[in-house]
């Protein structure tokens, strides 16, 4: 369980509230506005009115006793801008700040966050990535050059084991698990044997990825 700074509680804000809640994680949520708070009681341990762009007032919530900050500001980059280099001021131990944009997240990263999230940006390329192929079910970036695909088995590997198709030795790509409907295999070995029904976790290079499934 880790105790979390969520300040700016907009439409991104809650999603991350809810989900933090669901993972029995302790939130403190910051709004300027009391109607947000008042919507996202039930999914907090702590809420505060107040601007986030006042030291005085973020001093007051003990920034340095968070594990994480989270900077959620969606509409007003020049707030979250000042939130982000307020938190740090103040010794927070980790900033993560949105971004709408690729220079907002040059200025952020410039002035005191650890991390970046850009929502827009990174749902609109596994939209891409999802919707462009058929066999792709999921996908997860891990860096600049790796990733890991859910995909369809492949007609011509139907039937076949794991050391039969070989993919890592000919793409250096790892096959992670085995699904089946809602069941993962995870002990995955040569002997596994890739039925029409089942699908793949795979991590591997990007281009290694898109070589081997024609993504």
């Amino acid at each position: 369980m880790k105790s979390i700074l969520l300040i700016g509680l907009g439409r991104f804000g809650k999603h991350i509230a809810m989900h933090l809640s669901s993972l029995r994680h302790q939130v403190m949520a910051v709004d300027h506005r009391e109607e947000r708070i008042d919507e996202i009681l039930p999914y907090v341990t702590n809420a505060q009115i107040g601007d986030s762009t006042n030291a005085e007032f973020l001093s007051s919530l003990g920034v340095d006793n968070y594990d994480v900050c989270i900077v959620a500001i969606g509409s007003d980059f020049q707030s979250s801008l000042e939130t982000t280099s307020l938190l740090k001021e103040l010794g927070a131990k980790f900033v993560v700040s949105r971004a709408e944009r690729d220079v907002q997240e040059k200025f952020l990263l410039r002035n005191g966050a650890d991390e970046v999230v850009y929502p827009e940006k990174q749902v609109a390329k596994w939209a891409a990535i999802r919707y462009s192929a058929d066999h792709i079910l999921d996908y997860i970036d891990l860096d600049d050059s790796y990733a890991i695909f859910e995909v369809s088995i492949p007609h011509a590997w139907i039937g076949l084991s794991v050391g039969q198709i070989d993919i890592r030795k000919k793409y250096n790509i790892n096959i992670l698990a085995v699904k089946q409907g809602s069941k993962m295999n995870v002990k995955v070995t040569p002997d596994t044997v890739l039925r029409d029904d089942n699908t793949m976790l795979v991590l591997g290079e990007y281009k290694s990825l898109q070589k081997c499934f024609h993504i």
